[in-house]
């Protein structure tokens, strides 16, 4: 039989914080790591337990995150310290695409099926995709993806060479009738946001184009916890379009690139996509499962069939090669996979909630708000638990939503204008404005968790 979890020791309500560090505990360590032989069959209960524990719909429900409805089933409705997530994560994503050249841009979601037709997603994905029938044949689908739209941007102006390469960036609501059995809670949805882009360039710009994403991709999978991944390289599938020469054109010049920015792909034949070549980035997580996220796509197909063209330094018309790609390729999946591999403790800078704010009597609820009010203008997330409970409970509240920091006040920090801080590397206490700072900059640097490197508590 498992030890029994040990008690944690109460406080009165009117309790200076400097008796705390023992209620501010991890949890327990797992019962085959606390001196006690644990059976196999106990052991492989207590692994699967927390397997459970870690899926990221149980978590979710935990820290109130999103759910499901059955009668919309793969649309995900976001609960408000969810879609603080879903934005944190978007908005951190903008920022690196603006600083790496890209323009935002917001295309529709409903269009027309002629285009869907011209560029040859009508044959390849009509039967995942959701159509709305109109008298006259004028058939309009919901998007599954926003390549053609992009394209249609481009062709909205008569373009030089000299625009070229031109980035384009969009966090496009799309929609695919994906099979009900097929669905798992955010891993694979009907309705998502992907983190699209394209960019429309010459021939001999693409290799540099690649690696720009590659040292993005790799940045952005570092700052969220993931040091390596995997690439492949799938090649031309048995439905395709476009010719063979295009086709070999299209493969050596991406495996090229690939290696010039010093990857070195496994080949995948037959899985590229129907108008060329692509590259796949697997993220391993914590478990040691593989995801598949990223991807760059080199096209020499649907500018063509969209009559996408630019004047080139002769003066001639001349069509713009494609790559697609995203560094998630679906934003809800990416928080999934996140929130598995974090087992719910997402960084400071990304959590939802970052800080825990709990005055330790009612006198201090005035200080508590206040310091709140602080911690907002500043940007950052705290929760005042300022409810009728004794601190103890509060506590645990807080430890239950894994939020990253606790602030503590209570009557000697009140009087001194200081708070006691609680993080995953220690507790300390330190003057408000010290810590609004220190706050500010863990989040802004994207700090794993708050450093303890001022004085300790006593």
């Amino acid at each position: 039989m498992p030890p029994s979890r040990p008690r944690r020791p109460s406080l009165c309500g009117g309790r200076s914080s400097d008796a705390l560090n023992k209620q501010l505990l991890d949890p327990p360590a797992p019962p085959d790591r606390a001196g006690f032989f644990v059976p196999f069959a106990v052991r492989h209960f207590f692994k699967d337990r927390t397997m459970e524990q870690d899926d990221h719909r149980i978590l979710a429900n935990r820290l109130d995150l999103f759910h499901f409805e059955e009668d919309a089933p793969g649309m995900v409705y976001w609960h408000p310290a969810g879609w603080h997530l879903f934005r944190q994560l978007e908005d951190y994503v903008r920022s690196r695409m603006r600083q790496s050249g890209y323009e935002e841009v917001h295309s529709p979601q409903l269009l027309p099926r002629s285009l869907w037709e011209r560029s040859g997603h009508w044959e390849k994905f009509r039967d995942n995709m959701f159509v709305m029938p109109r008298e006259g044949g004028r058939d309009m689908a919901l998007k599954p993806m926003s390549c053609p739209c992009h394209i249609q941007i481009f062709n909205a102006s008569l373009r030089s060479w000299r625009d070229l390469p031109m980035r384009l960036c969009e966090f496009g609501a799309c929609h695919r009738d994906e099979p009900s059995g097929s669905m798992h809670g955010l891993m694979r949805t009907r309705g998502f946001v992907q983190d699209d882009a394209h960019v429309l360039c010459q021939s001999e710009q693409v290799e540099a184009e690649v690696a720009r994403f590659v040292v993005l991709l790799s940045s952005i999978y570092a700052d969220l916890g993931f040091d390596d991944y995997e690439v492949a390289l799938s090649l031309r599938p048995e439905k395709r379009a476009g010719s063979e020469a295009d086709w070999d054109v299209a493969e050596a010049q991406l495996l090229a690139a690939a290696r010039a920015a010093g990857l070195e792909p496994v080949l995948q034949p037959g899985e590229g996509a129907f108008y060329g070549p692509k590259l796949e980035f697997a993220l391993r997580d914590r478990q040691g499962r593989s995801w598949q996220c990223g991807t760059i796509q080199l096209d020499f197909v649907l500018p063509a069939r969209l009559d996408a063209s630019y004047i080139d330094a002769g003066g001639n018309r001349a069509v713009p090669v494609m790559l697609h790609h995203a560094v998630f390729g679906s934003m809800g999946r990416m928080i999934g996979i996140l929130l598995e591999h974090h087992q719910g403790k997402l960084p400071f800078w990304l959590a939802p909630v970052q800080v825990a704010i709990l005055p330790v009597a009612e006198d201090q609820h005035g200080a508590a708000r206040d310091f709140q009010q602080r911690l907002v203008a500043a940007g950052l997330r705290p929760r005042l638990f300022d409810q009728a409970e004794t601190l103890s409970r509060r506590i645990v509240s807080s430890h239950e939503l894994l939020i990253p920091v606790v602030a503590v006040l209570g009557k000697r920090e009140a009087q001194e204008g200081s708070v006691t801080l609680k993080s995953r590397q220690g507790q300390w206490t330190i003057a408000l404005d010290e810590a609004v700072a220190r706050l500010l900059a863990a989040s802004s640097q994207k700090a794993e968790t708050l450093q303890c490197n001022s004085r300790k508590s006593a």
